[in-house]
């Protein structure tokens, strides 16, 4: 297997996703501890909303499922509140998505797809970074 180095290139930190039950209240939460105000997106094909704080270079993104059948509301169901993904920037995620993919990486998205901001996003496996669900993000 190829080094990750060698796989994806210059990665870096793009943002904490975060599942919650009540978006108001989140967002309520994250301005008092200083946050200014989110952008507000429905993803209706991923059956979310989400709001993106800017945090430095990054964002914190909180996530509130909208159908209680969707992949968001089971994840919620299981494993509650919190910390539900990390995502990193790529510069070009179709190739990144190629390699990983080569070097055997397990992948849950073949290709990319429409994420909040218009980002184009894909996402690798838990299993293959040690529990965490990883996104990529090409902006």
């Amino acid at each position: 297997m190829m080094s990750p180095e060698s796989v994806i290139g210059d990665l870096r930190l793009h943002h904490v996703g975060i599942v919650v039950a009540d978006l108001d209240a989140a967002i309520a939460r994250y301005e008092v501890l200083g946050f200014r105000k989110g952008e507000r997106h429905d993803i209706p094909e991923q059956q979310i909303t989400a709001v993106t704080f800017s945090a430095g270079s990054g964002w914190v993104e909180l996530i509130q499922p909208t159908d209680v059948e969707g992949p968001i509301a089971r994840y919620m169901a299981k494993r509650g509140e919190g910390t539900h993904h990390v995502a990193y920037a790529v510069d070009n995620l179709v190739a990144t998505m190629g390699r990983l993919r080569d070097a055997g990486v397990r992948l849950i998205d073949e290709t990319p797809r429409s994420g909040a901001h218009g980002w184009m996003i894909g996402f690798i496996h838990p299993e293959a970074c040690h529990g965490v669900l990883t996104e990529l993000v090409q902006e």
